[in-house]
């Protein structure tokens, strides 16, 4: 664990509740005796702490000292992911965090199930505990929207990632990009695309939504 998260630090006094009291010294096994570094993962700073006070439930902490030090990727890459199953992005979330993705547009795709809902409260849990544990100084941006169309006027520089397109490597510049849902884009939004840069990758194998997602973040990333 490279810190600990806390929407308040850089306060002079740190109160921990019991929650992250049993957090930080039971389950992360943190030494009581040791300086604590906090961030808020909103001004790029990180924050020292001494423990001041303890009994069986709470904590009190006061700052030590502070420094900026701003801990992210050299590239800013937007992603767009069409909605597959929560689980799944749940799961691919972690990896992209830690190559650095800036920020993630959920799509609600022809071929995503309406009934897959993002739980904001759960996806920026996964993204402290992510960034506790690389380092990273900043939460990823996160935000839905309802179809390609907005998707495409928010982003038309957006490179497409759909079969029979330009074969990327890396030496291709991807700095934002889409990739479908499971099954892919319909007739109707191949059609909305038909202006945009299409690209595919040069695996000739057909992977799943979270791979392909993970293979492009890894080549935006290089």
């Amino acid at each position: 664990m490279q810190f600990i998260y806390s929407k308040d630090a850089g306060e002079r006094i740190l109160n921990l509740n019991t929650r992250d009291y049993s957090h930080i010294f039971r389950v992360r096994r943190v030494k009581k005796l040791e300086v604590l570094s906090f961030r808020n993962l909103i001004d790029d700073m990180i924050y020292r702490y001494n423990l001041v006070s303890i009994d069986r439930k709470t904590a009190t902490l006061e700052l030590v000292d502070s420094k900026m030090l701003k801990i992210e990727a050299k590239k800013s890459l937007h992603v767009g992911w069409c909605i597959v199953d929560p689980k799944t992005i749940e799961k691919t979330l972690p990896f992209l965090n830690e190559l650095g993705v800036s920020k993630i547009s959920f799509v609600y795709c022809e071929y995503s199930q309406r009934n897959f809902k993002i739980d904001f409260k759960r996806v920026e849990k996964i993204l402290i505990n992510s960034c506790e544990q690389c380092g990273r100084s900043s939460l990823m941006q996160i935000e839905i929207l309802e179809n390609l169309k907005e998707y495409m006027t928010l982003y038309p520089q957006s490179k497409i990632f759909d079969f029979g397109g330009k074969k990327i490597d890396k030496n291709t510049t991807c700095t934002s990009f889409l990739v479908g849902s499971e099954g892919g884009f319909s007739k109707a939004e191949r059609e909305l695309m038909q202006d945009a840069d299409i690209v595919s990758l040069s695996n000739p194998m057909i992977l799943k939504s979270q791979t392909a997602v993970l293979y492009a973040s890894i080549l935006g990333s290089l």
